[in-house]
């Protein structure tokens, strides 16, 4: 049902972070998958479902609504939650067969999400990351709708990486310009490697890295150095892994998973501070990649206005919710009006920042 349209929603992807422990109780990340079957017990739609006892991992930020609940007395926790874990992409998050009735199948699958909430007693259900039909749909079935955004660039038929620059203003290519020469001249190369050329001792080297990130910003590294060597086993046309290297040794690695039409940076980590590597690295090489693939967009992972002067312009993120409490389902619904509103404004604004030469400024 998957298909090669996002990597995150593949049953080999899930399935590893399963396999090896990335979710689970240790985590408070539980998977509860619904799989929608026909008469003849043929499978007809599934949804990725997890029922969570932490807010961890989800980039659609809700402990203000957590805190709220536990100042009134109440537990927002355990909540339900449609999503990839630990990964803030948009992407499918209602499956179907194809030739089947998606609207039906879509709605059989929602309705038993909600049913399933009621059976665990949680105080919501969250879809995140939808793409906009899934958000549509439920919107349709009464989720109340939550935006954001974030940072992803666009390959407009680009030649080369000199072609993309020529697109900047002034002030912006001489930036990236610099910020490619340093690493230069800093003796600092690059490997460009596809799933199936990564060798277990280069996954142990970027593990190494992706570890250290988490334990210099806090947080967990939830993925495993088996969790990576699975996916590249099962999976490595839809993996790209750059390695940075200077005197021989590797210094840095950023992680990328690829999906038909689109480029996700997910992942980055280094042994030491070296100037720039990080841009080069994790926007540029993958920029690159884009251009030289044919490969229409890349999303580098949440967050981040310093993405902007880079070439990346802000793109808007769905999410929906269900809220079970009355009073707190007015109030959020509040909320989130407020929210959008403030979102509009920051997109129009940055939008207006824009790094190059001319823009299309409708959003």
């Amino acid at each position: 049902m998957a298909g090669d349209r996002n990597p995150f929603i593949r049953h080999e992807f899930l399935l590893a972070l399963e396999k090896h422990h990335c979710v689970g109780e240790n985590f408070g990340w539980l998977p509860r998958h619904i799989v929608a079957y026909n008469n003849n017990q043929e499978i007809m739609g599934a949804i990725p479902l997890y029922l969570k006892y932490n807010s961890y991992g989800e980039f659609v930020f809700d402990w203000g609504w957590a805190d709220a609940y536990q100042r009134a007395g109440l537990s927002y926790y355990p909540k339900l939650v449609c999503t990839t874990p630990y990964t803030p992409a948009t992407g499918p998050r209602i499956l179907t067969v194809k030739d089947s009735d998606h609207q039906q199948v879509s709605s059989l699958l929602i309705n038993s999400a909600l049913a399933l909430a009621d059976e665990h007693k949680a105080s919501s259900l969250h879809w995140l990351f939808t793409t906009k039909p899934d958000t549509e749909h439920l919107v349709k079935h009464e989720f109340m709708l939550r935006q954001g955004y974030q940072f992803h660039w666009t390959n407009n038929n680009y030649t080369n990486f000199e072609d993309f620059l020529a697109c900047l203003n002034s002030k912006n290519r001489k930036k990236i310009k610099r910020e490619r020469k340093l690493v230069h001249e800093a003796d600092i190369r690059f490997k460009v490697l596809e799933g199936q050329f990564v060798t277990e001792d280069q996954w142990r080297i970027f593990h190494r890295f992706y570890q250290s990130t988490f334990d210099r910003l806090g947080g967990y590294a939830t993925l495993s150095l088996e969790f990576f060597l699975e996916i590249g086993n099962t999976m490595p046309d839809q993996i790209l892994l750059v390695l940075a290297e200077k005197d021989n040794k590797t210094i840095a690695g950023a992680f990328s998973m690829l999906g038909k039409n689109t480029l996700y940076g997910r992942h980055w980590g280094c042994d030491a501070k070296y100037n720039n590597v990080h841009f080069e690295a994790c926007y540029y090489q993958g920029i690159a990649y884009c251009i030289k693939h044919g490969i229409k967009t890349f999303e580098p992972g949440a967050q981040g206005e310093h993405k902007l002067s880079r070439g990346f312009l802000p793109a808007r993120t769905y999410s929906t919710h269900w809220i079970r409490h009355p009073g707190f389902r007015d109030a959020i619904a509040e909320f989130l009006e407020q929210e959008t509103k403030g979102i509009d404004m920051v997109i129009k604004d940055l939008t207006e920042h824009s790094p190059y030469k001319s823009i299309d400024k409708t959003t």
